[in-house]
């Protein structure tokens, strides 16, 4: 993954990468790299995406501008970056969205790797898919990665942490699970029987109670502008200032925190 770019680029990743792990900074590498070690697909990439959790970004930044990079929060809600010269690299502590927020859970299932020559722990597969399971955007669209995770590793998948992590938005998890059965029809059994009963038995109770009367359109929490026209002119409340309240109520009902998942779980 490393021929085809310039030299300088490559030591800037792995001179970050160096960086953080001397320095003991908690974090994992996703992006081009996790999916090549996951799916042995190749995807030339102009970053190194970082995967950490909020409260370390700091931490990160303070070790990175000691190795020479330029940093800034780019998005104080979900990434900062590192500079150095032309190249940069990614530090990742949200989805976009606000939804697949990293937290210990990454950490506690995250497989070892080795990118660039430096040892790394690699994002795991399920909160790969957790996170990019919302980026459908016109002009990025990752259900093919999706796909791809879950032809490679759906056999060993920790299924019920996934439905946990989709909990608040099974009907996303589901849509992925369907167009994956109409991609690789030969491999469906990749997906296992109870976690579509379980889905498709929400599906029932949901066309059961019928059609929700308050005009939200959740379609801002999978693209930031292709719902735009919607808000603007066809009067829809924005459904992902609603989902974001929702979770915030639902912090406080719960003492000010997330419900911790449970670490366990399999087929």
């Amino acid at each position: 993954m490393t021929r085809d770019r310039d030299a300088g680029e490559i030591d800037a990743r792995a001179d970050a990468l160096r960086a953080l792990t001397e320095a003991g900074v908690p974090h994992l590498v996703a992006g081009a790299y996790a999916f090549f070690e996951y799916t042995g697909i190749f995807r030339d990439t102009k970053d190194l995406d970082i995967f950490l959790r909020e409260r370390d970004v700091e931490d990160a930044f303070r070790v990175l501008e000691g190795a020479g990079f330029r940093t800034e929060m780019t998005d104080p809600s979900w990434i900062g970056k590192g500079f150095r010269g032309e190249w940069f690299v990614d530090l990742i502590f949200s989805s976009g969205n606000g939804v697949a927020v990293v937290d210990d859970l990454w950490f506690e299932h995250a497989r070892p790797g080795r990118v660039m020559g430096v040892d790394v722990l690699l994002a795991p597969p399920e909160e790969i898919i957790w996170s990019k399971g919302f980026v459908l955007e016109r002009e990025r669209y990752d259900g093919a990665d999706v796909n791809h995770l879950l032809r490679a590793c759906g056999e060993w998948l920790d299924w019920d942490r996934l439905l946990m992590r989709f909990e608040r938005y099974w009907e996303v998890l589901f849509s992925h699970l369907m167009l994956y059965r109409f991609t690789y029809p030969g491999e469906r059994g990749k997906v296992p029987d109870r976690v579509l009963h379980a889905l498709m038995e929400r599906t029932r109770a949901d066309i059961a109670e019928g059609n929700h009367v308050r005009p939200v359109c959740r379609g801002t929490l999978i693209s930031r502008v292709q719902y735009r026209h919607d808000l603007d002119h066809l009067g829809y409340e924005d459904g992902r200032k609603w989902d974001e309240a929702e979770r915030v109520t639902g912090k406080e009902n719960d003492g000010g925190r997330e419900r911790d998942l449970p670490a366990g779980g399999g087929r």
